[in-house]
This record gives structure tokens, sequence and C-alpha cells, in this order.
């Protein structure tokens, strides 16, 4: 009987090892319902994975599809299973026993406002994210940017500002890096400037201000990069907006989004026509120092001053039609491919009068020019690109993508200039530009808080410039041969990179990057027959810390080395005249400005204040500073010869730059919001150039303040109040600016569309005036680019999801939202 027992315990033994084994090697089904947990709304690309129970590492793992769902298949076993979404708490089941097919129901995520990743401070339309190396201003409803354009977003943006020329600077620093959905793009053009007054805001779903750039972006940009991602949608079925505006001075215009979304395909078009007048006028005052001089240059005699006014009226019509179409597929549910097409066509017209009045000492008139330049512009632009994205499902993050971009741009620019009523000079400039991008970047994470990536990116860009001038001359233009010119530039950069990124014990984060870029350029002057090559290899070492005290209070520090190449305006030789006596001349053997820059910032959240502030400072060497001096040539004004004045970019010495930022957000109720941004810095320049000293000592800051409150009536009221203060450079001083704007907004229809109100630059104090002093003159100007303008706009919304949703939704097409995001 023992034995019977002893054989049959043996026998059961034996199975049940068996079965062990059989179901070791079983894989089962396991799916479920990620959710957010405040509106039960689904979370579409949230990851799921597996760890194994005793040593954390990642077995398998997947993503939740368009309705918040997985179905992923897993080796039986104990697992901890964690659901992350970017913005959201994670959440984990510890040791869970997995031995058959479960269904885990609704897994609810938290929104997570103060990781250091990712810091949300959230007003009740507008957001600012702040990561580990940028802002992220999230447009939302602003309503002093409704109706208007890009220009106008960014001059509402943190750490941003945009001059009366649409001039864009980041702290102060005017050599910024604009990116479109994290790509250099045709809606930037030849001027981006222009450009960016062109495409509407309601394009815009957000703008990352990236003031410490990881390795993984291009290292031009001295002052930093601004992305500017534009709105798409992944919502099922079809769903878009569509805003018609109207103002004065006469402006109107209509744009659109729409998106459908049918299985495993998701068609998207942004399609937006305006049109805008924008007077503007200056005046210039100029007393001109006259000397004989002796045959070997030397000043014998002091001569009677010339001199001059001049007033001069800005008539400019900008009409445009831009539209951007694309479809994205996905191919499987961790491979996607996307193509789309960009078209941008503008057809802008400038009269500019300019009124010289040649006066004596005493202010008397003793002659007077009268000049019209009426400009007719033409420009257009076509963009093919094409994305490919592969998410790994072996690890959540691990993915691998590619990029081709070709974009052609041509810009006809022409002018028939009469003085006193007679036709006098014709100008014309074209200029075609091809341009091609190919980019790869890959993203491997290591363990569950580390991340490895590399990648390369190559711009070929070839420009060619062809100017004309001719003077009329025996009833008939004869051209300047010394002046015309055709100019090839050709740039060739070609970049690798690499960086790794970890995060210890949930406090200390860091990003270690470097970048190698080999550049190529040739300058060919095809009229003069002159031919120049310059290459150069540069090493772009970045780190971005990161420590976090609490929940509440975090500290950053960022470094990087960046470079300034200078385009071709800046190097072509042949002149450009804005009049009679002034002109534009390039320095052909301008070299690139390298700098270095320290960023160090804090964060703190305290009730209802959060206060993000940062310290930095910046070296710079050969740095571009545009100087002013006589050329030796005269022209006759009023029976008088009046001095050319030419203003070229040259290579200083050196240049510091150290400044104190800080933004701060006050929300006491729902439904008041104020922010505030100041900034204040100081710009030394050192150099010499021809025996002339340009050191300059510039201190300057600016302060912006946005005020949010909702009126009775559910009536949105926005005030944005900003003063930059007074600046100064070796031969300049600018005198200080205030700028003032309202708007007030309703929702309307079930708060399924808005209207929206605004007046900009309310006391049409938005002008420039500056005093010029050099060795030949002294000048003193003042210059409005645009008068007060009032706007209203109405937008309309079908099918589209609101609040956080909405923001998700639109995250497509801005590049990867990971912990490390370059």
């Amino acid at each position: 009987m023992n034995l019977i027992k002893q054989v049959v315990c043996s026998l059961l033994l034996f199975i049940f090892c068996l079965n062990v084994q059989a179901q070791s090697g079983k894989e089962i089904t396991i799916t479920g319902h990620v959710i957010e947990r405040e509106t039960s709304l689904p979370l579409e690309y949230a990851t799921v994975a597996f760890r194994n129970s005793t040593d954390n590492s990642v077995v398998t793992g997947g993503i939740t599809d368009d309705q918040g769902k997985f179905s992923i298949s897993v080796p039986v076993g104990t697992y901890n299973i964690s659901f992350e979404y970017i913005s959201f708490k994670k959440q984990t089941l510890q040791n869970r026993n997995l031995s058959k097919n479960i269904d885990l129901g609704n897994i609810s995520l938290v929104l997570d406002t103060e990781s250091l990743a990712e810091v949300e401070i959230i007003a009740e339309k507008t957001t600012v994210d702040i990561k580990l190396d940028k802002k992220i201003y999230n447009v939302g409803q602003d309503l002093t940017v409704s109706g208007g354009t890009v220009s106008d977003v960014l001059d509402n943006v943190p750490s941003v500002s945009v001059d009366v020329e649409g001039n864009i600077a980041l702290r102060g620093n005017d050599n910024v890096t604009i990116l479109i959905n994290g790509k250099p793009s045709g809606l930037v053009g030849l001027s981006s400037n222009e450009a960016l007054n062109q495409l509407p805001a309601d394009a815009i779903e957000r703008v990352e201000v990236i003031t410490s750039p990881s390795a993984r972006y291009d290292a031009e940009g001295t002052g930093g990069i601004l992305n500017i991602i534009l709105r798409r949608s992944k919502l099922q079925g079809l769903n878009g907006s569509i805003t018609a505006n109207g103002g004065y001075p006469n402006a109107a215009g209509i744009s659109g989004n729409i998106n459908y979304r049918t299985g495993n395909f998701n068609f998207f078009n942004t399609t937006g026509y305006s049109y805008r007048e924008s007077p503007g006028e200056s005046t210039t005052e100029t007393e001109y120092f006259n000397y004989e001089y002796d045959d070997d240059g030397n000043v014998i005699d002091d001569l009677e001053n010339t001199y001059l006014n001049e007033y001069r009226d800005y008539d400019r019509i900008r009409k445009g039609l831009n539209t951007n179409f694309g479809v994205e597929w996905y191919i499987t549910d961790n491979t996607s491919v996307t193509g789309s097409v960009f078209y941008k066509n503008n057809d802008n017209s400038s009269n500019t009068t300019n009124d010289i009045l040649e006066v004596d000492s005493d202010g008397n008139l003793i002659n007077e020019t009268y000049r019209f330049d009426p400009e007719l512009e033409d420009d257009k632009t076509i963009q093919y690109a094409l994305n490919f994205d592969k998410q790994f499902s072996d690890k959540p993050g691990h993915k691998l993508t590619f990029d081709f971009q070709y974009e052609n741009t041509s810009e006809d620019e022409n002018s028939l200039i009469t003085e006193n009523g007679f036709d006098s000079e014709q100008v014309r400039t074209l200029e075609e530009q091809d341009r091609v991008l190919l980019q790869t970047d890959y993203v491997l994470p290591l363990g569950e808080d580390s991340q490895f990536e590399f990648g390369y990116r190559g711009n070929f860009n070839t420009l060619d410039t062809d100017y004309t001038l001719a003077y009329y001359i025996d009833d008939e233009f004869v051209t300047d041969t010394d002046v015309s010119n055709n100019l090839v530039y050709k740039e060739r950069i070609n970049a690798v990179y690499t960086q790794y990124g970890n995060k210890i014990k949930d406090k200390f984060s860091y990003l270690l990057g470097l970048r190698m870029e080999a550049t190529g350029i040739v300058i060919d002057q095809v009229t003069s027959d002159d031919y120049e090559d310059k290459d150069y290899l540069g090493l772009f070492p970045t780190v971005n810390l990161g420590y976090e005290f609490s929940e509440d209070q975090s500290i950053m520090l960022g470094y990087n080395r960046r470079i300034r190449r200078p385009r071709s305006r800046y190097i072509n030789p042949f002149p450009s005249r804005s009049s009679t006596t002034n002109l534009f001349q390039g320095n052909p053997d301008l070299d690139p400005s390298y700098s270095s820059s320290v960023d160090l910032g804090y964060l703190y959240k305290f009730g209802d204040v959060t206060l993000n502030s940062s310290i930095y400072y910046q070296h710079a060497t050969d740095v571009f500073t545009f100087i002013t001096e006589a050329t030796g040539e005269t022209v006759v004004v009023g029976g008088t010869d009046i001095p050319v004045i030419k203003r070229s970019p040259i290579n200083l010495a050196t240049n510091d730059r150290y400044g104190f930022e800080f933004t701060t957000t006050y929300s006491p109720t729902k439904k008041w919001n104020v922010n505030a941004n100041f900034n204040f810095y100081n710009s030394i320049t050192r150099g010499d150039y021809n025996g002339v000293n340009f050191d300059a000592d510039n201190l300057s800051w600016f302060i912006r303040l946005n005020n949010k409150v909702t009126l009775p009536g559910e009536i949105d009221w926005q005030t944005r109040l900003m003063y930059r203060g007074p600046e100064e450079d070796a031969q300049n001083k600018t005198d200080g600016m205030f700028y003032c704007s309202l708007a007030f907004s309703k929702e309307v229809f079930n708060k399924n569309a808005s209207i929206t109100f605004n007046v900009s630059d309310v006391f049409n104090s938005m002008k420039r005036s500056m005093l010029s002093t050099t060795e030949t003159y002294i000048s003193d100007s003042e210059f409005q680019f645009r008068q007060r303008s009032f706007n209203l706009a109405f937008t309309y919304r079908f099918n589209q999801q609101k609040s956080r949703q909405d923001r998700r939704d639109n995250e497509g097409g801005g590049g990867d939202e990971m912990e490390f995001e370059g």
C-alpha cells in the first residue's frame, strides 16, 4: 500500500511539473481601457508595460488605440503592469499573477501638473508647460491674437520679443532659429518676418521656447530656438474649425483647419487667406559733417554742415494664400507614414514716398526732393514632406523616425522709382531657393528611467539671387554693372548627434549630448566671376540637468555651444539701396560666430502663484555687428553733394551677455488669471574695425503683463501691457517703448463658436526713436512700422472635444513628448 501511495504521489508530482512547464511557455491576452479620470475620455497612445516582478525589467508592452483600448499578448507569469501618458501620473498594478486571458477594465489616470519633466501651469484656456530644456506656450484661445498672425502670437510668448519691424528676439538676442513642427519649413520662407506676418494665429497649437537646446536640434541660432507646432487633430470622424476676421486699417481674412479620420487614415488640411493694409511712417533728421581734405586725405578745413530732413510714408498691402494638406497612414498599431504638401502664394505691394528737405542751420528750406518707390512682390513656395514613424513594442518609447523634405521658394521684387515726378531708377530682385532636408532619429529606452538617442540631419540649400539696378539716362534705363549682380549661395550641412538621459530616484535628471556639424559653403559671384569655398567643422556639446526638491520646487541647469552662420545677404558685396543716400552692402569675408551659454533655472509653486526664474550667461566670439560708415561717394540732392552712407555687417571680437528672467502666474480664481514676464540683460561688446573702436555696453530690459478676467455674462476680457527699455550700442541709442492691447470675447452657439474683438497698440505708441552718431553724421529718427489696429473675429468649431482632450489630440506633428525630449 505504501508503495502504491508513493507511486501515485510521484505520478501526481510529475504531472504537476509538466503542467507548470507548459504554463510557463503559454501566452495569454490581456486587455483593458485607459481613460482620464476627470472626464472619462479615452487616452490614445498611452503606453502599457509589463515588467518582471523580480527585477522590474520590461518583458513586453504596447500602446492604446484611438479609443484608449489595448490588447497585448504576454507569457504567463507575475508582473508589475504600468500605465503612462504624458502629463498624467503613472499608475502601476503590482505583482499581478497572470495565468489566463483577462480584461483589466478601466484604468483611470490622473493629470500630473507638477512633475520635473513637465510642470504645467493651467490657466483657463491657455497653458505654459515647463520642461527640462524648454517652455511650451499653448496658444489655446488667447484673445489678443485671435484673427492675428504668428508674429502676434510670438509677441505674447514669455522670453520672446518682436520689434516694430517684426524682427524676433529671444531674451534680447535676435539670432533665433525658427522651426515648424521641429523642422525648417517653407512657412518661414526667404523672409521669416514677412512669412510669419502672413500665417494666421489660429493655425498654431503651441510654441516651444528652447533656450537651452539639446544635441538633437541644429546648432544654428545663438539666441535659441522657437519651434511652432501647427494644429492637427487625431479624433475619429470629421472635425475642425473656421475663423473669419475683419478690421481697420483695412484687413480681412478667413482660415480653417479640418481633419477626417477613418480607419487607418487621417486626412488633415489647414488653409488661410488674408488681406492686410499696414500703413507706417518715419522721420529722420540728419546733420552731415563736411570737411575739406588735402591730397593725403587729411582734414584742412571745416565746411558748413548739411542738414537733411526725410519724411517717409509706407502704404503696404499684404495678400496671401497658404494651404497645407496631408494624410497620415497607420500601417500598424506601431507604424505610421505621413505625407504632406504645403503651398504658399503671396502678392504684396508697398508704396513708399520719401520727401527729402534740405535746410540750413536755422531750419529754413533750401531744396526739396520727392522720391516715390512703388514695389511689387510675388512670393511662391511649395514644399513636399514625408515622415516615417516606427514605435517598437518591446519597450515604451523605443522608436525610429525618418523625415524627407523638399522645398522650392521664389521671390520676385520689382520697383520703378521716380524723383520729382520723373523716372529715376529701376530695381529688380529675383530669388530662387531650393532646400532639401534629410533626418533620421533613433530612441532606445534603457530601463525605466534612462534613454539613449542618436541621429543624423542633412540640410542642403541653394539660393540664387539676381539683383539688377538701372538708372534712367537719356530717355532709357541703363544697367549699373557695378551694382547689378547674380549671387549663387550654396550651403551644405551634415550633422550627427548622440545623447543620453537618465532620472535617478525620481529626483535628479540629466540629459547629456554631443553634436558634430560639417558645413560647406560656396559663394559664386556670377557677374564678377568671383568664387570662394568655405568649410568648417564644429563640435557642440550640450548638458541639461534637473533636480526636484519637492513637488512644488525644482532647479534646472543647462549648457550649450552654438553657431551663427552668415546668411547670403550678409556676404553679398553688391549693394542694395533703401534711398539715394543709404545702402546696405554685404561682407564676403564674414566668418561664423560661435557662442557658449549657461542657463540656471528655478521653479517654485506656492498656492495660486507659480514662479519660473533663470539666470543666464553667454560668451560669443566673432560676433556680427552692423556698422554705418561713409562710402566716399556723394549724390546730388537739391544741388548739394550729400555723402552716401553704407550699412554693413562685420565680425567684432567678443560679446558677453548676461541676464535675469522670471515668469510668474497667479490664478486666484477660475475666472481670473495674471501672468508676467520680466527680462533684464546686459550686452557687452568689445572690438575695433578699421581703426575705429566699437566697444559698447547695452543694459536693457523688457516686461510683459497679461491680465485675463471673466466678466458678468461670461465675457472674457484680456489686457496685455509691454514695455521695452532703452538700448544702446557703439553708434545708436534707442528710446524705450510702451505697448498696450485689449481684447473681449464671448462664446456663442452652445460654446461651439466665439466672437472676439481686439485693439492692438491702444495708444499708438509702438514707435522706435533712435539717435545715431558717427564720424560723418548725427541722425535723429522715429519709425512706426504699423499703426493702431482694430479686429473682429468669429470662430466656429465643429465636432471638437475641448479642454485637455483638445490639447492631447493636437499633439501630433511636434516631435516626441518624452521626459528626455531634446
